[in-house]
């Protein structure tokens, strides 16, 4: 099975097609309050319905009230929910969607406390956004204990080959990015993702 990738904090329907064209799997629909990339309402249902049926859509919360969850879902079509922030197992298990949770670095006693979940591992400080790296093969520990994980934080072009090569045989669920393949004002540089895709396509046969 090849490495997911998800190309997060998409804010314009040309990002999405360009990441869609490039080979992307997930593209990210930011609701987090204060974030750079958060969407409006109708910014998020232009850009899920350009490429609606070519990639799946996740919707990205951190500590959003079910209400606020539940508002985003009647109005975008979405196929999964990334939970971001300290949400419990219920948190996750009262979603109707498949969920994706972050935790921070390879903590295994967090992981053990989402069962079944993808874990989105991200840096064990930073938490997620500030697209900073960190030791991505320590989640090597999380995939051997059956975990799903996809990495994130500060993924780019140019680190994700040398990232996925430290895990030899122990190849994740899939990859995260944002901030790695951004221009001005947030937007995804297209040719930045085509290059990503390419190095995480290029690990993989060489592994």
């Amino acid at each position: 099975m090849s490495i997911r990738i998800k190309i997060c904090g998409i804010t314009h329907p040309d990002d999405a097609r360009a990441a869609v064209e490039a080979g992307a799997d997930l593209i990210g629909l930011n609701f987090v309050p204060g974030s750079p990339r958060q969407l409006e309402l109708r910014a998020a249902v232009a850009i899920a319905e350009c490429v609606a049926g070519q990639v799946e859509r996740v919707a990205v919360f951190r500590d959003a009230a079910p209400d606020e969850i539940e508002r985003v879902l009647r109005r975008v079509d979405l196929e999964r929910v990334q939970l971001h922030g300290n949400e419990s197992e219920e948190d996750v298990e009262a979603i109707d969607l498949p969920v994706i949770k972050a935790i921070r670095g390879a903590d295994l006693e967090a992981a053990e406390q989402y069962p079944g979940t993808i874990l989105l591992v991200d840096h064990p400080t930073d938490g997620g956004g500030g697209g900073r790296a960190w030791s991505w093969s320590d989640s090597s520990t999380l995939i051997e204990h059956g975990h799903d994980v996809i990495l994130a934080g500060g993924l780019d072009p140019d680190n994700v080959g040398e990232a996925l090569a430290a895990f030899e045989d122990l190849l994740p669920w899939g990859v995260d990015v944002a901030t790695g393949v951004e221009g001005a004002d947030h937007r995804k540089d297209p040719a930045r993702v085509a290059a990503f895709i390419e190095a995480v396509r290029k690990a993989e046969t060489s592994g």
